[in-house]
Order: C-alpha cells, then structure tokens, then sequence
C-alpha cells in the first residue's frame, strides 16, 4: 500500500485551513481501501497535533478510531486536555489510564484540569477514582494548591464539608492558600448544615491569607441564612453591604426580595424591586415569581384576619 508523499506534512503546517473541516480532512485521508493510500507516521503526528491545537477534540478521537494510529504521549496528554476542556471526562479518564500504561507521568497542571472538568460536570465519582491514580502513580507527591482546591470542593459536593475543612487547615500550616471558589463552597456547605461558627473561621482566614471576601462571597452567606429562613440575618448582611460600599447583583436582590416576601414584608421587597431596576438590573422570573407569591400571601392573610375578626364577633354576640 502506498505510503504518503511527505509534502502532506508541509500542507498540513503551512496550511491551517486544511484542518478547519476535520471530519472531511480525515475522510479524505484514510480512504485506504478505495485508493490504495495510507498516511505515513509523521503525517498522522502532524494531523493529530493540528486538531488537538484546533480544539477539536471530536475529530481528533474519530482520526484514532479510524487510522489505529498512536500519537507520540507528550500529544496525547495535550489531547487529554482538550478532552477535559470539552467536558469529555469520561474519555480523559481511559486517556490518563493509556498513558499510565507507557509509564507516562503527566503534568499535575494537567490533572487539576481533569479534576476541575469533573467538578465542574458533577462527576465526583471520577475525580475520587483520577485522586486515587495520582496516589497509585506517585504523582500526588507533587500535588499542588490547585489539586488540594478540587479536592476540598468534591468533599463538599459530597456532604462532608468537615473534611475539606481539615484538609484546609493542613495546608495553611504549610504555607498554602486555595482559590476563593474552595473558600464558597466550603461557605455554602456550612451555611446548609447551619454551622456559622465555621462559617465566621472561614471569613476571619480569607482576611487572614489575602483572599479578602468579595461579593460573591457574601452572596453565598445571604442564600445560606435566607434557605434557612434566617431572613433578619441575612437582611443585616445585605443592609450593611450597601452601607460598606459593595454593589449587589441581580442575584443577591434577587434573594433578598424572596426572603422579605416569605418574612411577610412586602413594602420592604417592593423598594428593593424597584432600587435594583433603577441600578438598571432587570427582574429576571424567580424575582417575579418571588413578588406574586408576596403579593398572594398579603391578599390571603388580610381575607383570613378579617374572617376571623367576623366569625370572633358572630360568636361573641351569639346567644346562648
């Protein structure tokens, strides 16, 4: 079978076009059997790094599946991590394992990605399985504040807050300090469990270490004071917010108009409805929905006092 002329590796780099329909570029190549033609190894290196480059991770497992090729492993983690920037944990995780069988370690900046992906596709039974490869391969020896920020954010995914929060204080004794995402979620599991005291440490230690809470933060205190119906709580914080200078985004308003209304305080709820369209935020539905549920909830309770003010005075005048 005829072996490709080695000018396809000077049309594939000259040429980035050739690449911008992958999926028709890869037929066109591996019609072996019609045309008595096979890509040559250093073409399909080439081609395979092309689309990994291209983002096009789809057409770079279809160049495999059809070609039977073995890409050279320093492509396959960069094809690894297009995988995991699509979303395609699944197919990661039988890449990483690929790559564990040629003994090939890859960067920890490539397994935080994979770990990230599955966090962020809710798939925390994949990043317990990627946690224990890197520990069965040596690599969680290297592990760094990014790998220990995943990690903290699957045990609160997984109800156990109170781990992450040791695994916290184990690496602040040696000097390291995770993102502000790991400090949220750790806030909205103990906000859920109503365990402010952990709540208040984990404020105080964001001041402490430079990850001064932003508004995002105390968003994720206000949702867990309001889900707990602590609408006064979280009302304090949202009122002190304003006066500290902090803008609040449609989602905080949002929250805040909810609550007031479930309070029963919907002269309260109506100013801030009004205040976050005059900060040119509109309504979006759970703030509509919020606002009819107020206004039902004020209708029914004044017919319920006066039926009861009514039947009150029918008894009372009742004769015996």
């Amino acid at each position: 079978m005829a072996r490709a002329p080695s000018f396809i590796i000077t049309l594939i780099r000259q040429n980035p076009r050739t690449v911008q329909n992958p999926n028709t570029y890869i037929r066109n190549l591996t019609l072996r059997s019609e045309y008595e033609f096979s890509p040559d190894l250093d073409s399909c290196n080439v081609l395979f790094d092309k689309l990994v480059e291209a983002k096009a991770c789809k057409a770079a497992r279809n160049f495999l599946e059809q070609t039977g090729f073995s890409p050279e492993l320093g492509s396959l983690e960069r094809y690894l991590r297009c995988l995991c920037e699509d979303g395609l944990v699944e197919e990661a995780v039988d890449v990483f394992s690929m790559l564990n069988k040629n003994s090939y370690r890859p960067s920890v900046a490539t397994w935080n990605l994979a770990l990230l992906a599955c966090l962020k596709v809710g798939r925390n039974d994949l990043v317990w399985k990627m946690h224990q490869n890197m520990i069965d391969s040596g690599v969680v020896m290297d592990i760094d504040v990014g790998t220990v920020g995943c990690l903290i954010q699957a045990f609160c995914n997984d109800g156990k807050a109170s781990k992450g929060y040791e695994l916290l204080q184990q690496i602040l004794e040696d000097g390291l300090v995770p993102d502000t995402v790991a400090f949220h979620k750790m806030i909205a599991a103990f906000c859920k469990t109503r365990t402010y005291v952990r709540v208040s440490e984990l404020l105080h230690t964001m001041i402490a270490t430079n990850r001064a809470p932003d508004i995002y933060t105390y968003q994720e205190v206000i949702n867990g004071l309001c889900k707990n119906r602590m609408w006064l709580e979280g009302s304090r914080i949202f009122n002190d917010l304003k006066d500290r200078g902090y803008a609040p985004d449609r989602v905080m308003y949002t929250t805040m108009i909810h609550g007031l209304c479930k309070m029963g305080r919907l002269g309260d709820a109506r100013k801030l409805w009004f205040e976050m369209i005059n900060k040119g935020m509109l309504p979006n539905e759970y703030a509509y929905n919020a606002m009819l549920y107020g206004f039902i909830r004020s209708i029914t309770s004044k017919r319920q006092k006066s039926y009861i003010r009514r039947y009150s005075t029918e008894v009372m005048v009742k004769p015996l």
